[in-house]
């Protein structure tokens, strides 16, 4: 599957909505670096004529993104995103949430879903317990390892 004019137009709002200072993307030989305010991440080559999107080499940026500091309770365990996606707590529109504050979960179970590019992904609890806060609305644009849930453990933390 080949990025179109328009994937690529998606990609670059939804990172403009980011707080992301820094993305790249890689398809097959297709690389696309983008970046804001001309963030270069280390060990990239940084140029005064370096575009903001261009086509580069492959670079492993050293954070693509700070989480937002949030306040966690003792004894609650934040459930993070996997990657970058808007984020629906349910399937569709019509269905009920996967979760909401008082649901318990077992390990595996689904608790929301992003989506990036039309692509939908499941996030799933890694630790048995009761969610107790939900930490993004529907529909919000979440970065790599930002915190979704707040989550009572079953058992020691």
């Amino acid at each position: 599957m080949e990025l179109t004019e328009d994937d690529v137009l998606e990609i670059l709002k939804l990172f403009e909505q980011s707080k992301f200072d820094f993305l790249q993307l890689q398809q097959g030989e297709r690389k696309i670096t983008v970046s804001k305010g001309g963030y270069v991440p280390a060990g990239a080559p940084a140029s005064p004529q370096t575009p903001v999107v261009a086509q580069a080499p492959a670079v492993a940026p050293q954070s693509a993104s700070m989480p937002q500091a949030v306040s966690v309770d003792a004894g609650l365990v934040p459930v993070t995103a996997p990657m970058v996606g808007k984020f629906y707590a349910a399937a569709s529109p019509s269905d009920p949430p996967y979760v909401q504050p008082g649901t318990r979960v077992e390990v595996g179970a689904t608790v929301c879903l992003l989506e990036v590019m039309k692509v939908f992904a499941s996030v799933k609890a890694e630790t048995a317990g009761l969610i107790e806060k939900i930490l993004v609305t529907n529909g919000e644009f979440v970065e790599f390892g930002q915190p979704l849930f707040l989550l009572r453990p079953d058992g020691p933390a």
